[in-house]
């Protein structure tokens, strides 16, 4: 027994494919026809590759009376009316043709629930899907080159072993004994009708250009992602009616050429399109359906079923397959059958359907950030990780976006207006997918043998077939049947019977017939070998001639693929041209739209800029009107309050000469009665001697270089002639006693004494946290020019914050005035005009200018306030 080799699974192509090697991910749509009671459509058909989307009456109210129609485009676009035969031709069918050439592919059907999904890719008796043709152009294809079973073996981690047609043979007779599996048939009569006549006969595909130099077999596998886990279909489990056992979950696992495997999935080897068939509907049969209140039987359930086809070319007689690892290849097909995404108020999910719809959309939106991220990173020329773990879907097919494979998607829709907006998600998924390019896998490589062997090998049997019926021999093939042909075509021997030892006759007779046998044997022979040879010579000038006419096809086919390169350069050219040519009619549109948008906004602005304008002028106008008629009524007002001035202070200066009058009359009376009463034998007191009074210095003189640099109060008003108060610091209270560090001496006889206080020059915290009360002293030039000092005094209060604030209560003046007459009583009596302007020091006297007090008022609204009372004593009488 020969020992087993393994092939690799799958051939991968270079990690790192030019740029001209990507194709984009082929999106299609296919539109299902309207239900029974369905009469809004939203769904229009524009042409072959573009469909509309109408917002239904409904949406519109919900979003403020907008209405939006959109367009999207797809590689082709599939009506109500088209057939799943004209639907397969476009989709699945170059995808079979990749898979026998040796390349893998992904076609998954994407949708919300209720859109048809699964009937584009199962189909009904009669109108088969995407699945049975599929299975139905392969074994059309492979059938005369399909090996035996067991030929091809699978292994545990996703490779594929190869063995001799005796191994072959011993394994399948352990395998019908030991292990019986469950038998299925190809017969059309013994299968389930639901699955019966799925394709005509006249609708049958079968793939041109097939490698007749290879052998063939096909395994399937049928696994479903339930909740997030997968579970293998096929998988053969013992039923247990008192304790039945739930299904185990699978687990991804990633071979030596870093491709994602279902580890432990069953693989079942077929020979036949009604046989696959039967496998998948025994494995359709368990997968999770539900009904829900859109759709009758739900997908619960992402279904992938995958196509693994194996080949290895045939030895160099082409009539046993090469035993070479190297030179096998497994190629597969995945179809994926999506669960539709859907929204739990509509279909009235309740407990375990809440989660299962939950996992559903979770993991559809896994793949809608996989795909975006994808698209980015090509885009934009970013290196984001696609998070491809976070789903079992997309973590399975990782390789494919990856450059396994081709990817092709079929969109389906329902057109009816209550799927609007799940149908709008699904158009712009759709749309961003088909910008995702997928490097393009790479062809198998060449085993090096002379093409036609298997031909050649063929042609060899039926020339001897036909030499040996020439010949009269039988024509059938099986070698017993040729031996007894040649020996009973050789002359009959004598009879060998010897009855007498010395008969001398029949062993020379004997010895005579078998001679001549013996001759006829070696003529035969002789001929035999002519004939080969002749045989031989023709077969390789047919062989000659044969590799002659394929080079030259081959030739010709070099030349038909840089044609078709040119002209697939020059598609590819003249579509970017149209995208490009599309983009710039669409910024032109843009444009134009904007410029209209443009022009009203400037021609909305211009009037408003001229009615403005307009208005300004009239406010303008309107102002000088306004300022004309104020300046007269001012230069009115201005000239009558100037006359009642005038009259008052007439008045007032006649009012004041009565009472001048007055107060010298009774002053001359009270100077009569003091001089007659004085005691005439009183001698007269000496003079008193009058010391010269040092000369007091000028204003200007005493007036200082620069003012004081203590910090200035609140400006408050000085009364003309305060009257001094006492202080109340005369208390037992302790005061802060804040002084500028220079101050000018006046030479007053009043000079401020607060006891028990601290003198500082900068007030600080510590000294204010010893002390109850505040006074500040104050220097500056008042309005006479005389300088007078202020003292500001106030409270030293505790914060919350244990800090401490001064709150002014009232202040304190100490001024000094000059007198520029002497210090007599002045007479009214003395030359004075009646009518000249005196100032309060010109007419009053001592008396008078006594009788005007200060009142200072604490917490006034003005802060530290001053309020000048001028109230006249009352005289005794």
């Amino acid at each position: 027994m020969n020992r087993q080799a393994k092939g690799k699974t799958p051939r991968r192509p270079p990690r790192n494919p030019p740029s001209s090697q990507k194709d984009p991910v082929g999106v299609y749509c296919r539109v299902r026809p309207l239900g029974v009671g369905d009469e809004e459509c939203c769904i229009e058909v524009i042409s072959n590759t573009t469909i509309q989307l109408h917002a239904p009456e409904g949406f519109k109210t919900n979003r403020n009376g907008e209405y939006k129609e959109t367009q999207y485009s797809f590689k082709k676009v599939f009506g109500v009316s088209v057939s799943q035969m004209e639907l397969f031709e476009h989709v699945a069918k170059p995808l079979v043709d990749d898979l026998i050439h040796g390349k893998n592919g992904l076609l998954f059907t994407y949708g919300v629930t209720g859109s048809g999904k699964t009937f584009t890719m199962t189909g009904s008796p009669g109108q088969g899907g995407l699945l049975p043709r599929s299975l139905d152009m392969i074994f059309n294809t492979i059938g005369p080159y399909q090996t035996k079973r067991y030929v091809f073996k699978t292994d545990d981690k996703n490779g594929m072993e190869i063995q001799n047609e005796v191994d072959a043979l011993l394994e399948r007779q352990r395998r019908e004994n030991n292990l019986p599996a469950p038998k299925t048939t190809s017969s059309r009569q013994k299968l389930d009708p639901e699955i019966a006549d799925m394709i005509k006969p006249e609708e049958a595909y079968k793939t041109d250009g097939v490698d007749e130099d290879s052998s063939y077999s096909v395994f399937v596998s049928y696994i479903e992602i339930y909740n997030n886990y997968i579970y293998d279909l096929l998988e053969e489990t013992q039923e247990d009616v008192i304790k039945p056992k739930p299904p185990q979950s699978k687990i991804l696992r990633e071979d030596q050429n870093h491709n994602m495997y279902v580890a432990g999935c069953m693989e079942v080897e077929v020979k036949s399109a009604e046989e696959t068939f039967q496998v998948f509907w025994r494995g359709q049969k368990k997968r999770k359906v539900a009904n829900t209140r859109l759709n009758r039987e739900s997908s619960r359930s992402h279904s992938v079923f995958i196509i693994k086809l194996a080949q290895a070319p045939l030895d160099a007689d082409g009539d046993n397959i090469l035993q070479d690892k190297n030179q096998v290849t497994v190629s597969q097909l995945c179809l994926v059958d999506l669960a539709g995404s859907e929204r739990t108020g509509r279909t009235g999910a309740e407990g375990t359907r809440i989660r299962e719809a939950g996992n559903i959309n979770q993991s559809l939106l896994n793949l809608r950030t996989c795909i975006e991220i994808l698209r980015e990173n090509q885009m934009c020329g970013t290196n984001r990780m696609v998070p491809y773990r976070d789903s079992k879907v997309t973590h399975l097919f990782k390789n494919y976006f990856d450059g396994e494979g081709k990817v092709r998607m079929v969109v389906n829709v329902n057109p009816k207006a209550d799927d609007y907006e799940e149908t709008l998600l699904v158009m712009r998924f759709a749309e961003m997918t088909q910008e995702v390019e997928v490097a393009r896998p790479a062809d198998r490589p060449i085993c090096g043998f002379t093409p036609g062997r298997r031909h050649r090998n063929q042609a060899f049997k039926d020339e001897l077939s036909r030499k040996l019926e020439e010949r009269g021999g039988p024509i059938d093939r099986d070698l017993p049947s040729v031996i007894n042909h040649l020996v009973f075509s050789l002359p009959p021997l004598p009879s060998s019977e010897v009855t007498d030892p010395h008969d001398d006759i029949t062993l020379p007779r004997l010895i005579e017939a078998l001679q001549n046998r013996h001759r006829i044997r070696q003529m035969m022979i002789e001929e035999y070998n002519k004939a080969a040879f002749m045989m031989k010579s023709t077969l390789q000038n047919m062989d000659s001639n044969l590799i002659s006419k394929d080079n030259f096809i081959h030739e010709q086919n070099g030349r038909l693929v840089e044609k078709d390169k040119v002209i697939q350069s020059n598609k590819a050219e003249i579509e970017r041209l149209e995208k490009k040519n599309k983009m710039l009619e669409l910024k032109i549109d843009i444009l134009q739209k904007t410029t209209k948008t443009y022009e009203g906004d400037k021609r909305s602005l211009q009037q408003e800029l001229e009615t403005r304008e307009q208005r300004l002028q009239r406010e303008l106008s309107e102002k000088r009107r306004m300022e004309q008629r104020l300046h007269g009524v001012v230069s009115d007002t201005q000239h009558k309050w100037e006359k009642e001035c005038e009259r008052r202070v007439n008045a007032k200066q006649l009012e004041m000469q009565n009472k001048l009058w007055v107060k010298d009359e009774k002053l001359k009376q009270l100077k009569a009665i003091v001089t007659e009463g004085k005691t005439p034998g009183r001698p007269d007191p000496p003079p008193r001697q009058t010391q010269p009074h040092p000369q007091r210095p000028s204003r200007d003189e005493r007036l200082p270089a620069k003012r004081s640099a203590s910090p200035s109060p609140i400006p408050t008003t000085t009364p003309v002639r305060p009257l001094h108060r006492r202080s109340r610091s005369a208390g037992g209270e302790k005061w802060v006693d804040h002084k500028p560090a220079s101050s000018l001496d006046l030479g007053t006889v009043l000079q401020p004494v607060i006891p028990n206080a601290i003198q500082v020059s900068t007030p600080s915290e510590k000294a204010l946290s010893k002390c109850d009360r505040y006074v500040l002293t104050h220097q500056e030039v008042a309005s006479d020019g005389e300088i007078k000092t202020k003292l500001i005094k106030g409270e030293v209060l505790k914060t919350r914050g244990g800090g401490q604030s001064v709150q002014f209560t009232d202040i304190e003046t100490l001024k000094q005035e000059l007198t520029t007459v002497p210090g007599r009583k002045r007479k009214s009596s003395e030359g004075t005009p009646a009518n000249s302007n005196r100032t309060d020091g010109a007419w009053t006297d001592v008396e008078t200018r006594c009788a005007v007090a200060m009142e200072m008022r604490a917490g006034s609204n003005m802060g530290p306030g001053l309020e000048h009372l001028g109230v006249t004593k009352r005289r005794k009488p």
